[in-house]
């Protein structure tokens, strides 16, 4: 017997329950957390968004419904809790381990797929993904572009156009899922037909762009024609980084992972045929770091092996890695070798999940003294309007963005004590005016 000829009784709802296991520690230990970032943008300059504000895009990314969505939070649950943000994209991945976990079912039975979906159900590496709630976009985008994997598979092209839409108007992760189905089709004979109900949904990203999306802000420095050289490297960092999250770890080591991981893909594919679907993963898993790395690729090659980036590359990783692992053997000795590989790549993960989930949190501290700081000193006459409290926690944001912010939704660190007095007290020197 092979591994995808085992039947694991309930393996949905194990995997289910272990997600919502998950959800509920995580939203419990992230209680604390408040915005940061690129959040801070969105917050500030909400109050000023108009009907074409949500087609403008966020760095690269078309953010439409990622805006709406932040619009919908905004005028209900305000600033006061991030619990319900964090709530929202703990559900984005609870889905996104759900359609994994359906996807590889299909393709390799419930015992490869029960352990894929908890070992990314579990993916420390991909930590920026699960603990800061902005990544809600790229996380909806990926359930949306899994979910349109599905429609492909179940011969539902309009369905997968349709999804694959929503997918991008959450952010540009969409394009891997669009790259995936399309290559997929063409490669499958009698299926090149369907490709006609991407039409659409590919012209209006096409304009989009052309209206939009190209006056999108990019890193600094500047991207510039060396990013093309750099690219290639860029792409094979990210690639080995990515298989290399999936068992918890990274650096060089992901060279040999990557390496390694071609070698089964090429062997699986002389013994059985080229498979349309791995393909097409494949080339959705290479072009987005490829396209990334046109615009990022001037921050340094090893910027692709971020954890956001690992998040996405792991999940394709999976897809791929366990399409091939359904030839395995399931007797004798593979059978403890097996659960004991699968049980190390899972709890690695949570180990490095709890590391940086505490490491979060004490970013979280002076996220919260800079805000404390703020509050402190809106009566001030020494503060500075142009002044900003803290470039890494909340940068480009000016104390009347902030003041007009939390007026209209709430302050986010009404009744709270400081816990980081170092920083407080250096936010709030920030703030004021020099020699006031």
């Amino acid at each position: 017997m092979t591994a995808a000829g085992v039947r694991v009784p309930h393996a949905r709802w194990i995997v289910l329950a272990a997600g919502v296991v998950l959800f509920a520690v995580l939203l419990w230990f992230t209680r604390t957390f408040t915005y940061y970032f690129d959040e801070w943008t969105f917050i500030a300059t909400s109050p000023d968004w108009t009907f074409w504000s949500y087609f403008e895009p966020h760095n690269e990314h078309p953010t439409m419904l990622l805006k709406l969505t932040y619009t919908v939070l905004l005028n209900t649950v305000g600033l006061r809790s991030y619990v319900p943000y964090m709530a929202v994209l703990l559900i984005a991945h609870l889905a996104n381990v759900m359609l994994l976990f359906e996807l590889v079912r299909r393709r390799s039975g419930e015992l490869i797929a029960t352990a894929a979906a908890l070992i990314f159900l579990l993916l420390g590496a991909g930590w920026e993904d699960l603990l800061w709630a902005f990544q809600i976009g790229w996380l909806v985008s990926m359930a949306f572009g899994l979910g349109a994997m599905i429609a492909v598979d179940s011969r539902r092209p309009a369905l997968a156009a349709a999804l694959l839409t929503v997918s991008l108007t959450f952010a540009g992760t969409g394009l891997v899922f669009v790259v995936a189905a399309v290559v997929q089709l063409l490669l499958t004979p009698g299926r090149r037909r369907e490709l006609r109900w991407f039409a659409a949904p590919g012209v209006a990203l096409v304009a989009w762009y052309v209206a939009f999306g190209r006056f999108g802000e990019h890193p600094n420095p500047q991207p510039t024609a060396a990013n093309l050289l750099i690219d290639p490297l860029y792409t094979v960092w990210g690639l080995s980084q990515g298989i290399a999250g999936i068992i918890g770890t990274s650096g060089w080591i992901g060279y040999v992972l990557l390496a390694a991981a071609m070698a089964v893909l090429a062997w699986r594919w002389r013994v059985r045929g080229l498979d349309p679907f791995a393909i097409g993963i494949g080339a959705g898993l290479v072009s987005f770091f490829l396209v990334a790395g046109a615009t990022r690729a001037q921050l340094g090659w090893q910027q692709s092996g971020a954890s956001r980036y690992v998040y996405v590359a792991a999940l394709l990783w999976i897809l791929l890695v366990a399409d091939a692992a359904r030839d395995l053997p399931w007797r004798g000795t593979w059978r403890p070798a097996l659960v004991a590989c699968a049980f190390l790549a899972a709890f690695n993960g949570a180990v490095l999940l709890a590391e940086y989930t505490a490491a979060k949190t004490a970013q979280m501290q002076r996220a919260q003294a800079d805000l404390q700081a703020l509050a402190a000193e809106r009566s001030d006459p020494c503060l500075d309007g142009s002044s900003n409290a803290d470039v890494l926690i909340m940068p480009g944001v000016s104390p009347p963005a902030y003041y007009r912010a939390v007026g209209l939704y709430g302050d986010p660190v009404a009744g709270t004590q400081v816990r980081d007095r170092d920083d407080y007290y250096a936010a709030k020197a920030r703030l004021r005016k020099p020699a006031c």
